[in-house]
């Protein structure tokens, strides 16, 4: 399955890729003009079978939630079988065996050697024959209780994105990333530092917490999916040949880390192959898609010749004599200067670049790493680095 969830066969009031009531009655009308439904599909959703088989882990089993009334019906309805329907449950029971071979092989280790190089594919999580595949991958070690903890305040009344983002649109987004080093790069601590680092990017820029706020001010992040009161629809004409705006479009920041302007979204919606140019409101629709448009941000250089976030912080990136003359060094600090430019960098010790800071070392305190681990404070600030990309440049990321 190309996601966990995807290993649900049946769920009412879902849509493809689920197997639906709705689904197979719309597949059948297209096949007779008066399509009469099967009554055992009817019955299908109201008895809630489902096959979980990667997510959530505690689900060992196929679990069959039978109500007292659904048992009454289901006991009406098998009195009326005839051999014909029969037939029919044989065939979904088919299916649903299938699918479960399918779930298990999917989610087995695959490994083989390439010019030397040990190579994996663990299935939907990573997928691709890496090298990354091999180590242990996010699951494994970043679990819903460590995501809860992180951003506690995300679905409070006072929140607003309440029920948008959760973990495992998180996971499934991580997912296509995996296979290029997203959180499996390294030793276990390091792979832990990168989520951390990621995710205070993501908290420091969604977060509506304040000073005396409840839970306190780092506990909000994923309070917003956009920007509330955009005070310009971020159309950059000068891009009229390449990412021309469309038509009614704005393109105010939205995401878990907000893109702004046409060019931006743009660039996004090739490198994730959709319609983001016209249709900039997807990112505040699908939580999947707005996290794996923030990952694709942190894996992704703004230009060829600069180092991408993830590469400055997991020591990929080597400076060079330029580099090292403007202060910029790897880790948490050109991060900053990767992601926002000279709007937080070379700044001195301003606020907006110590919020950032604070939510890494509040999220390496959750999740078990310990802010001991984060380095010393020139690796953690940008207070003096020169910025990669002047702020004057079309190209520089939107604070």
């Amino acid at each position: 399955p190309s996601n966990p969830q995807s290993c649900m066969l049946f769920k009412y009031s879902s849509g493809p890729p689920f197997f639906s009531t709705q689904y197979l009655l719309a597949e059948e009308e297209k096949k007779t003009a008066k399509p009469t439904p099967h009554p055992f599909l009817l019955l299908l959703p109201s008895f809630g079978l489902y096959l979980p088989c990667v997510a959530p882990k505690e689900y060992d089993t196929i679990r069959y939630d039978t109500t007292r009334r659904n048992t009454a019906r289901l006991k009406s309805f098998a009195a009326k079988m005839k051999g014909r329907d029969i037939v029919v449950v044989l065939g979904l029971m088919l299916v649903v065996v299938v699918n479960v071979a399918e779930c298990d092989a999917d989610t087995v280790t695959k490994v083989k050697t390439v010019n030397g190089k040990k190579m994996c594919d663990k299935g939907w999580e990573c997928k691709g024959w890496s090298i990354y595949c091999c180590n242990e991958t996010i699951t494994d070690y970043f679990q819903t209780y460590q995501f809860e903890n992180l951003f506690s305040k995300r679905n409070s009344p006072l929140a607003h994105a309440v029920g948008f983002w959760d973990y495992q649109s998180f996971i499934t987004a991580a997912a296509i990333y995996e296979p290029i080093g997203f959180g499996t790069t390294g030793l276990k601590v390091l792979k832990m530092k990168e989520i951390a680092a990621f995710l205070a990017h993501v908290g420091s820029k969604t977060s509506c917490g304040y000073g005396v706020a409840t839970g306190g001010p780092f506990a909000w992040g994923l309070c917003f999916n956009k920007e509330m009161s955009p005070s310009q629809s971020y159309c950059d004409d000068s891009y009229k040949f390449t990412y021309p705006c469309a038509p009614g479009a704005e393109y105010y920041g939205r995401g878990a880390l907000p893109i702004y302007w046409n060019y931006n979204y743009g660039a996004a919606a090739e490198a994730l192959k959709a319609d983001l140019l016209n249709h900039p409101e997807y990112v505040e629709q699908n939580a999947t898609l707005a996290f794996q448009a923030a990952i694709w941000r942190w894996m992704t250089p703004v230009k060829k010749s600069q180092p991408s976030a993830h590469d400055a912080f997991i020591g990929n990136w080597k400076p060079t004599k330029n580099d090292t003359l403007a202060k910029r060094v790897p880790g948490f600090g050109t991060t900053m200067n990767i992601l926002y430019g000279d709007f937080v960098c070379g700044k001195g010790d301003i606020d907006s670049m110590n919020n950032i800071i604070s939510h890494y070392l509040y999220y390496l305190d959750l999740m078990g790493v310990g802010r001991e681990e984060a380095g010393p404070h020139e690796v953690l600030s940008c207070a003096e680095q020169v910025a990669f990309n002047p702020s004057s440049s079309a190209t520089t990321a939107s604070s």
